[in-house]
């Protein structure tokens, strides 16, 4: 059975249209569904533990973006008889990017329709959080704190967000064990990405792949007010390794420590309060429609 996953607040408008293509799709390619419209927060968690449990074999379609997708994930049971798809209809979609899916959706159900599912790597979390895409603390939770206060998520807003956080965000201190290594920072930023990019298109994680098990570790350190546009507009060039500031390695796992007070983490634009960022990269489990 194939199981469709949207938020309600997506039922409308463009993103309505798209839905009602998926579910024409679907229907001309005799294939059954059930549609769920998550009413929530964790609502999509929810369900998708229960499909999963059932014992049966299920298709998950995402209907959305990366926070859509970290709930769906969040909300596995039983990866050997489950896989999960997407059709892109989220804010940033970068995920759907680094995957390769087609943001025209006709091309995303045909995937769905003639591809078979390939494993895919994920960020497990010691705290039993996953991630799908990207986990990082510093800047990056003050920018999405700042783009998200409000109920309009829109590219604009987190790029406005990201330019009064470089100015504004002070460099905090922190310790990173990765590789037997141990290293003590002042950054901005400390992130794990399977995926290439977050914030709706910033490619901070340059040769990452989903699929070839390790994280992209990525490092900002301090950087001083003078420097601060120079190295913005390398990061939006996608440029992060031409900033001096920036150390990028892959590693299978890692824990970053907090020196201060208390700390937020980002998972997939989702913000967890006071929860350890230690991860480790999950293989050959979950199983995804890829082009």
């Amino acid at each position: 059975m194939h199981h469709i996953i949207i938020n309600e607040r997506h039922m409308k408008g463009k993103k309505l249209r798209k839905l009602n293509l998926v579910r024409k799709a679907f229907q001309q390619g005799g294939i059954k569904y059930v549609l769920h419209i998550t009413k929530r927060k964790g609502h999509a968690t929810e369900i998708v533990r229960e499909v999963t449990s059932d014992g049966e074999k299920n298709v998950i379609v995402a209907c959305g973006g990366d926070g859509t997708l970290h709930e769906i994930l969040n909300g596995f049971e039983n990866f050997e008889n489950n896989s999960l798809a997407l059709i892109p209809v989220g804010t940033g979609n970068d995920f759907a990017t680094s995957a390769n899916i087609p943001t025209d959706t006709k091309k995303a159900v045909n995937v769905i329709l003639n591809c078979e599912p390939r494993y895919i790597d994920y960020i497990q979390l010691s705290s039993g959080v996953r991630s799908i895409n990207a986990v990082g603390m510093g800047i990056d939770v003050d920018v999405l704190k700042r783009a998200y206060g409000g109920s309009n998520a829109k590219k604009s807003k987190y790029l406005h967000a990201l330019i009064v956080s470089l100015l504004q965000f002070k460099s905090y201190d922190f310790t990173v064990k990765y590789d037997g290594k141990e290293e003590s920072h002042c950054g901005l930023i400390a992130a794990l990405g399977n995926g290439k990019q977050f914030g709706g298109g910033i490619k901070l994680f340059n040769g990452a792949q989903i699929s070839d098990g390790y994280l992209n570790l990525v490092i900002a350190d301090f950087v001083s007010r003078s420097a601060i546009l120079g190295a913005f507009m390398k990061l939006m060039a996608g440029k992060p390794e031409k900033i001096k500031q920036i150390t990028s390695v892959k590693t299978r796992s890692a824990t970053f420590i907090y020196h201060g007070g208390e700390f937020a983490i980002q998972a997939d634009g989702e913000i967890y309060d006071n929860m350890p960022l230690e991860a480790h990269i999950e293989s050959g489990k979950l199983k995804f429609y890829l082009p």
